[in-house]
């Protein structure tokens, strides 16, 4: 963990989301933060630097500027890193953690298409002679990923909404190309400079004020989730990190996943496929907690609340606590553009 001073804390936890869609950002937090905005930029660099915080940028919902899927291999003891490492090193992977799990290694593939995932988990397969788990999203009811750094706060400003909490609707929209390259151009964060989007304007050739406007625009349609900063969870204390799955009837799914994402402390509720023999859990969620009692605590009392409502005697469900973060970072944009996908 990291020792963040107050100002640090402040600040990470109010730009998480609703971070500026102005010329000069850094100026706007620099007003809400009380610092000169050259100083705001310094910290934010550091806090870069360090770790802390991944990007400045964007979390774009799932399946909606390409494609991905949640995957799993049981890799054996002996040749855990080595598989590891295969899977880390494709380009597509975006988070790769081991599990106490017999499906012990899980990742995140992403990119333009379904293709280019069905692609790179062949790939996978081919180079660690494992078979692996597929396991693309049906439904998403919240994700959010934003972290609290301080008590009795919230993370950003319009936070509820934000946060695509349930009762949340957004209409169908589709991303143009130029859509596409300004994904792709901020796929590693905003340049921490005086004026971010006149640098990817430039970057892309058009003025300013289109950047802004279609980032603006693409937060509005949902595709862009939450603008701000992303942080790596594990460097602000954030170690307790579980995976739940449920396995619930059809029928009752939704209900559940709506009271599942209703509370404060799940940052992702979804559903994905059952494939038996080897899997027979059809909802997911995230809990991030600072030690694996509360975690443990928050989950009997998540199931005991869910069972109650939807009378069930008992809610079958199974906690996969993280081991090793292998990877993570931002969705990879710029390699289907590259491959002519878009």
């Amino acid at each position: 963990m990291i020792e963040l001073s107050t100002r640090e804390r402040e600040m990470l936890n109010r730009w998480q989301r609703g971070f500026p869609f102005v010329s000069r950002p850094f100026a706007r937090v620099a007003e809400e933060t009380g610092m000169p905005e050259e100083e705001v930029i310094a910290m934010v660099a550091r806090l870069q630097q360090a770790g802390v915080i991944c990007r400045v940028g964007a979390v774009v919902r799932p399946n909606t500027a390409g494609a991905s899927t949640l995957a799993a291999v049981s890799a054996p003891p002996e040749r855990l890193e080595e598989v590891a490492h295969i899977i880390s090193n494709q380009p597509e992977v975006t988070h790769n953690y081991e599990r106490e799990h017999e499906l012990n290694l899980w990742f995140v593939v992403t990119a333009a298409d379904r293709a280019g995932v069905d692609a790179a988990l062949m790939r996978i397969r081919t180079e660690t002679g494992l078979d692996v788990l597929d396991l693309p999203m049906v439904r998403a009811f919240h994700i959010d990923l934003a972290f609290a750094l301080t008590d009795n706060s919230s993370t950003g400003s319009g936070a509820a909404d934000a946060a695509g909490r349930p009762g949340k609707k957004h209409g169908a929209a589709s991303l143009s190309p130029f859509d596409r390259e300004l994904l792709a151009a901020i796929e590693d964060g905003l340049p921490v400079v005086r004026e971010p989007y006149a640098e990817v304007a430039r970057w892309l050739d058009v003025g300013e004020e289109v950047v802004i406007s279609r980032l603006s625009a693409l937060q509005e349609a949902g595709i862009i989730t939450r603008f701000g900063f992303v942080v790596h969870h594990r460097e602000l204390g954030y170690c307790a990190n579980a995976m739940v799955v449920w396995d619930f009837n059809d029928a009752i799914l939704e209900k559940a996943a709506r009271r599942i994402a209703a509370a404060e402390y799940v940052t992702l509720c979804y559903q994905r496929p059952r494939c038996p023999p080897r899997w027979h859990y059809n909802l997911f969620c995230m809990i991030h907690g600072t030690s694996r009692e509360t975690v443990r605590r928050q989950i009997g009392e998540l199931a005991e609340r869910i069972g109650t409502e939807l009378g069930l005697d008992e809610v079958p469900h199974a906690v996969l606590f993280s081991r090793r973060r292998f990877k993570q970072c931002g969705a990879r944009f710029s390699a289907g553009l590259k491959k002519g996908a878009a």
